[in-house]
């Protein structure tokens, strides 16, 4: 629990906004919307990765903008280190887990993808990795990948890798940093849908939805609504409207949910992802700004919120869990079939969450410093190991004969 307390310090002396239940319950929301979206009851649910974007992005720049208020700077190091601790432990488990599930009762196609992709999952580097070999997202999402799934566990570290620095940049060059921060991100953030548009392929969209290049604006017009200026203007222009702004967005959020599905859905890479981004992150900060209205009450709902607070390790585990609990497994289908893999999927996360996540992040002393670095060491050892120890099954024979 240390590692939360300057955080509170740095809070009280800025005057900028504490924990916001409401929050939690957006990504409740948001894996929720995932879920229902991989098991086929929900065709936009996978705008919940966009709203999970927006949230870190806000989120990460307040915290980083915090410290630069308090201290002048940003640590780097310090900040990488505890993002590892937060996210590594659990994704290592999983990693691990799934690896060694799938070479054991998983067909040969399977294995030989699991096998090859884990250490690129471990590097942060996965999407660029499926992008290299041509893993169409929306054509083959499908139990040919138990991986696939984690592109966007990449682009949010690789997004935590970078801004950092540039804040860093930010602070040392300026003192109105909030300022700067916020026209960097805007500016980026317009960067980024630009090259969405020039790069799209109509006929196949994988390279634009999972490039970090491309997908970098969710994160980013998360970051402009955490800078205190950008804060400070929709005070004055929504005013007393703020609960009722908030419930127009949650509701086209909603619509949008209901009515698109991915690539028939063309406008959502011309645009509209960017405006589902926007409306994301002024949502999020409406809820932030104001915590009675009734969006953030109901959003602020306690098994909601508790959803929300597994939710790392539920996106970890439920595609694992769907590709190996397939209808063709279990004989279960449609809203049954979905039920069990609701049941597990929590399940797991649940116990990633109070027997990995929280005893590594809040109490193991192991995990920081000198010892922690060790400790990465020999989990990328181990992890490493396991990969190359695994016999991946020969590819399939082909007999040339009969293609004469």
């Amino acid at each position: 629990m240390t590692e939360v307390q300057p955080i509170k310090a740095a809070e009280s002396a800025t005057g900028r906004t504490s924990h916001v239940p409401a929050l939690d319950g957006v990504r409740g929301v948001a894996i929720l919307g995932v879920l229902l979206f991989h098991t086929g009851h929900l065709s936009g649910g996978f705008l919940g990765v966009d709203l999970f974007f927006a949230l870190s992005g806000y989120l990460i720049t307040d915290l980083l903008l915090r410290e630069i208020e308090a201290t002048g700077a940003v640590s780097l190091v310090p900040f990488w280190g505890r993002r590892l601790r937060r996210l590594l432990p659990a994704l290592a488990v999983m990693l691990a887990c799934v690896t060694v599930l799938v070479w054991a009762v998983g067909p040969p196609d399977l294995v030989r993808t699991t096998l090859a992709d884990g250490p690129w999952v471990l590097l942060n580097l996965v999407n660029w990795h499926l992008l290299a070999e041509s893993a169409s997202y929306w054509d083959r999402f499908g139990a040919a990948r138990v991986f696939e799934h984690l592109w966007s566990v990449a682009v949010e570290e690789q997004f935590y890798l970078v801004w950092p620095m540039l804040l860093l940049i930010i602070a040392r060059c300026t003192r109105r940093v909030d300022h700067r921060v916020a026209v960097a991100a805007a500016l980026a953030s317009v960067l980024s849908l630009v090259v969405m548009i020039t790069l799209l392929d109509p006929a196949d969209p994988t390279r634009v939805y999972t490039g970090t290049d491309t997908r970098a604006f969710s994160l980013l017009l998360g970051a402009v609504v955490a800078a205190r200026p950008v804060r400070a203007l929709l005070t004055r222009v929504v005013g007393r409207w703020g609960g009722v702004l908030s419930a127009l967005l949650a509701v086209g959020l909603g619509m949008a949910w209901l009515l698109v599905d991915g690539v028939g859905s063309s406008w959502l890479f011309t645009g509209g992802l960017f405006v589902h981004s926007a409306a994301s992150a002024l949502l999020i900060v409406l809820c932030a700004q104001t915590p009675r209205s009734w969006v953030a009450t109901g959003l602020a709902w306690q098994p909601l919120r508790w959803l929300g607070l597994i939710s790392y390790s539920l996106y970890l585990w439920h595609w694992p869990v769907i590709v190996l609990l397939s209808p063709e497994r279990t004989g279960l289908d449609g809203w049954a079939g979905t039920a069990v893999v609701f049941a597990v999927s929590i399940g797991m996360a649940a116990l990633s969450k109070y027997l990995v996540e929280d005893p590594i992040r809040f109490h193991a002393r192991w995990a920081k410093g000198q010892s922690g670095l060790l400790a990465l060491v020999a989990l990328v050892i181990g992890l490493t190991a396991l990969w190359l120890a695994l016999p991946a099954p020969a590819p399939p024979a082909i007999d040339i004969t009969k293609l004469i």
